[in-house]
């Protein structure tokens, strides 16, 4: 009996829809495309670090945001070991029994200083998440476009090598034929060789940038299976230079993390100059002592003198850090400054040799391999002139795959950088 006829109508329409679903899952696991490059490097291992580091300083801000614990102090005294301590229960011998809290009062807000102090730092840390996931996307896409170009080249490889393996075998024909030379019959022999090494270094680099992509977005690609969905930015307007604004500076998440550390070292400063203000220490505590009383109250509070020493120390290193944060938010703005024109400079660059390539110098080459080609097949020209053409071509198709992906990395860099309100703009 088959399955269907053992299944209800109503269970076999459950069980599909059930099914149909993990089967479109499984059917697009193995697509990748930019969006899944992206998304999977937001998660690899780099960034899982840097969240655990955002987590610890969140729990350092609940660690710094407490009271010093109260202590019980349980004692006896007054043992008499000459005359006895007397008979009877533990509670009527003559023992001056003591039970009390000692409670340490901070102040000069050191609790509100020191638990703001680890928020800024806790604040940076997520900066520092937010930061390491654009570089991890940063260096993922610069990987995917490399795997891009490397697929690209090794097509183009290999279809030169199959036309070269082509004319190598007619022109070995028409030797034995008596219609060429031994020696052009030769050297289409080696152009055939050289064009296989070519589509063999071209595999290499195509299985080199496989796992490259693969350490960035912790997948393991295998290209037999796989679908690599070719995500080329299409070719965008020149951007003038006066794109780049000073109010991005402030949005990066350097920068941020900067400026939360510089609140941080403002904020351990003044907890370091609280320390002048000497802790006070509040205690009670109840006696019993049967001889002479059942309830006897004792208060205490201690201060620690402060002789001879003002924290200087704390002090000094608190105002040094302060300035290094300083320092280091100068110097962060600088550089984020600088990145934001490298990197319109180098999509504007690019974006300019990209246009070239693809809309003249590519197909011109085409054309004159071609026509190289045919000319030479029909006897109006000579071998040198194909041999130059196609080595034209081949570094052409070289340069070509490189010069795309080059667009493609500071285009996406440039989308990854700078703010969400300008991708809409460009």
């Amino acid at each position: 009996m088959s399955i269907r006829q053992n299944l209800h109508p109503r269970r076999l329409s459950w069980v599909l829809g059930l099914a149909l679903p993990l089967w479109g899952g499984l059917a697009c696991a193995d697509t990748l495309g930019l969006p899944q490059v992206l998304e999977a490097a937001r998660n690899n291992l780099d960034v899982s670090m840097a969240r655990q580091a955002a987590e610890a300083a969140r729990a350092d801000v609940l660690a710094a945001d407490r009271s010093p614990f109260p202590i019980f102090t349980a004692k006896t005294s007054q043992m008499d070991l000459e005359h006895g301590i007397g008979a009877g229960p533990f509670g009527q011998k003559k023992i001056d029994k003591s039970g009390g809290i000692d409670w340490t009062w901070e102040r000069g807000n050191k609790r509100g200083l020191r638990t703001q102090s680890a928020e800024r730092q806790a604040n940076a840390a997520v900066a520092d998440l937010q930061d390491m996931r654009v570089m991890q996307q940063l260096g993922a896409a610069s990987a995917y476009f490399d795997l891009l170009a490397a697929m690209e080249r090794n097509r183009e490889m290999q279809a030169l090598a199959s036309s070269a393996r082509l004319l190598a075998q007619s022109a070995t024909v028409r030797l034995k034929a008596g219609d060429l030379s031994a020696q052009e019959s030769a050297r289409l022999e080696i152009e055939a060789q050289r064009a296989q090494a070519d589509a063999h270094s071209a595999q290499l680099d195509q299985e080199r940038a496989v796992l490259q992509l693969g350490q960035f977005t912790n997948l393991r690609i295998n290209l037999k299976d796989w679908q690599i969905n070719a995500d080329w930015p299409l070719l965008q307007a020149m951007l003038d230079a006066s794109t780049v604004q000073e109010a991005w500076l402030d949005q990066r998440p350097d920068v941020v993390a900067a400026l939360e550390r510089v609140s941080a070292a403002r904020a351990a400063l003044e907890l370091a100059q609280a320390q002048k203000k000497s802790d006070l220490t509040l205690g009670s505590s109840l006696d019993h002592y049967p001889s002479q009383s059942r309830r006897l109250l004792e208060l205490r509070v201690s201060v620690p003198l402060q002789w001879g020493y003002g924290y200087e120390g704390e002090i000094g290193r608190a105002q040094a850090q302060l300035t290094l944060a300083q320092d280091l938010l100068d110097k962060t703005r600088r550089d984020a400054l600088a990145d934001f024109q490298r990197l319109l400079q180098e999509r504007n660059a690019a974006q300019q040799r990209e246009a070239l390539y693809e809309q003249d110098i590519l197909p011109r080459a085409r054309r004159v391999a071609e026509q190289a080609e045919l000319a030479y097949t029909q006897g109006a020209s000579s071998l040198t002139d194909l041999l130059d053409a196609r080595r034209t071509l081949r570094s052409t198709l070289i340069e070509a795959a490189f010069t795309r992906a080059d667009y493609a990395k500071a285009h996406t860099a440039w989308q990854l950088r700078t703010p969400p309100q300008t991708a809409s703009t460009r």
